[in-house]
């Protein structure tokens, strides 16, 4: 089965996730009586849009975890690294740790891993001799950059389309989103 046939492409319920009737927006969810039948839609397709960039992103996340042969939580560690590379930053295996939300000892388990497997090494911490940093390897960095960070980074001809207002705008919106989206606001969650 092709990436894209399982993505759901030309699924209509797929491509509509976030449409349905008028009397179905999600009202049994929020109160959008205040909003136009218009605006309705015009905030479902947003919505299907955001769902389909998030598909995009999934398919493509997973299209280079096959190709570098590596899990999710691999992939997690490596774009830390490789960030942290890019920032000139040393790594520790307690940053790797906060950043991963995992104990010390997975954590350990990931790095010995990783470094098994060539794509990160050990070295001895610049300005603390009893720590270790963590860094990615070039051969890691450089297919890393050449599978996903390419694609992710023709994102930046979406973002140079659009005027100085109209990103402001995004900028707003996703961020937003992300507080809303935030466990802070979810009353179940407070009980994990």
């Amino acid at each position: 089965m092709e990436p894209s046939e399982a993505a759901g492409a030309h699924d209509p319920i797929t491509e509509n996730m976030y449409t349905g009737s008028q009397n179905s927006f999600p009202g049994d969810l929020i109160d959008s009586s205040d909003l136009s039948n218009a605006d309705r839609e015009q905030i479902a397709q947003l919505m299907n849009a955001l769902a389909r960039l998030r598909e995009a992103e999934r398919t493509l996340s997973e299209a280079s975890r096959r190709f570098m042969k590596l899990s999710e939580q691999d992939m997690r560690a490596l774009h830390y690294l490789i960030a942290a590379k890019r920032q000139n930053a040393v790594v520790t295996p307690k940053m790797l740790s906060a950043h991963m939300v995992m104990s010390a000892a997975s954590v350990t388990k990931l790095i010995n891993r990783l470094e098994r497997e060539g794509h990160v090494i050990r070295k001895l911490h610049p300005s603390d001799r009893r720590a270790y940093a963590i860094d990615v390897t070039a051969e890691t960095a450089r297919s890393a950059r050449e599978t996903v960070g390419r694609a992710q980074a023709r994102r930046i001809h979406a973002a140079a389309h659009l005027t100085s207002r109209e990103r402001d705008a995004v900028i707003r919106f996703l961020d937003g989103m992300a507080e809303e989206l935030s466990l802070s606001n979810a009353d179940w969650a407070k009980q994990l």
